[in-house]
């Protein structure tokens, strides 16, 4: 994905209550158990055989190399308690919104008389519920993260820069330069 689809991934996976296992076989299990027991469904999400994802069941093997464990932890958070992060994006999509900070290129397309020249600005800044839910419709309908950003972009220009619409109404902003973008909801 994205700088900010991946950040909304990981925002999603900090409001798990429960740790995602330890050992590699424990994080086998529970992706065979997600696969419903398809030791092949498993191998090809991660790149090996299937014979070594039943190594790994057995406790054969019980040490993955390094870039095998990162696919393995990732693969497990992405499936790890769907039930809770649903609830917390559902929250912030109606309720409590999302908390954006990032540090990026601004630029202004604004009235004549005032400069449009971009710069580097760190913000922090709470979005609206509606943006959230904008944010995670567009993510879950595979949304580019040129899409992603325009909405991002958009949000930061009503609440932070136009004050939810007390000031510089003509003002267009364009969030380019990405340098990061956390994400909390």
């Amino acid at each position: 994905m994205g700088i900010i689809g991946d950040s909304l991934d990981r925002a999603a996976a900090g409001t798990t209550t429960r740790p995602i296992p330890k050992s590699a076989q424990a994080q086998m299990r529970f992706l065979v158990k997600q696969a419903k027991g398809s030791t092949l469904t498993v191998a090809g999400r991660l790149g090996v055989s299937p014979r070594t994802v039943e190594r790994y069941l057995k406790g054969t093997l019980r040490r993955p190399r390094k870039d095998l464990a990162a696919r393995l932890e990732r693969e497990v958070r992405k499936d790890w308690q769907p039930r809770v992060r649903g609830r917390a994006k559902k929250r912030a999509a109606v309720s409590g919104g999302i908390v954006i900070e990032t540090r990026a290129r601004f630029g202004f397309t604004a009235a004549p008389g005032s400069t449009d020249d971009g710069r580097m600005r760190r913000i922090t800044q709470h979005l609206p519920p509606a943006y959230a839910a904008r944010l995670f419709d567009a993510q879950s309908s595979g949304a580019s993260e040129q899409q992603l950003q325009a909405i991002a972009a958009e949000g930061l220009q009503e609440v932070y820069f136009k004050d939810r619409g007390r000031r510089a109404q003509d003002l267009r902003v364009e969030f380019t330069d990405i340098d990061y973008v956390e994400l909390d909801f």
